[in-house]
């Protein structure tokens, strides 16, 4: 089971960068991910003057900077980023401005290890049933097949107890329509 908490940081020109690390942390013997909603630009950011927010992450190989929101009065308020960081420590900076930039998310915790153990092995158990479900299905369905073969249309009766085959073959002849001569062969 995961738990969501909200995620809110400011960042200014006298809190210019912050770390989001729970790992480092031994409250959080969790597994975490952190997303950023948006960011917003407080009401009293001077006009006319950028603010950069950059994000510092840990990428496949390597570390990663690269900016993340460009905000400015009168033009861009706020950017709606929904960012998803898998892996702690991100840090976010503010590389020009001096804000106040308001970032807005989720924290999220995951299950304890031994719990992601336990459903490790509740879903090994849960496979090896379906499996034996899968091969009962299989035999039902067969048996279904074979007992479900319907009649032709010339075996079927009809409710004046002729067959709907022949019957139909006379409604044709009434027609004016001959049988062909194949058919007539057979008979």
């Amino acid at each position: 089971m995961s738990d969501e908490y909200f995620y809110g940081v400011t960042l200014s020109s006298s809190h210019q960068s912050e770390t989001w690390d729970p790992e480092a942390k031994a409250e959080y013997p969790r597994s975490n991910k952190l997303l950023i909603r948006q960011a917003l630009l407080g009401p009293d950011a001077k006009p006319d003057e950028l603010n950069v927010v950059q994000v510092e992450t840990m990428c496949l190989q390597d570390s990663i900077k690269i900016p993340v929101a460009i905000l400015k009065v009168g033009e861009t308020r706020h950017a709606r980023l929904d960012i998803e960081f898998p892996d702690a420590p991100v840090t976010f900076t503010l590389i020009q401005g001096s804000g106040p930039v308001h970032l807005i998310g989720q924290h999220l915790l995951g299950a304890l290890v031994e719990e992601f153990e336990d459903m490790e092995e509740m879903e090994e158990e849960m496979l090896d049933e379906e499996e034996g479900d899968d091969s009962q299905f299989k035999e039902d369905e067969n048996k279904r097949k074979g007992a479900g073969k319907r009649k032709t249309n010339e075996d079927e009766d009809d409710d004046e107890g002729e067959p709907k085959g022949k019957k139909s073959k006379m409604s044709n002849n009434a027609k004016g329509k001959a049988t062909s001569p194949k058919k007539n062969a057979k008979k």
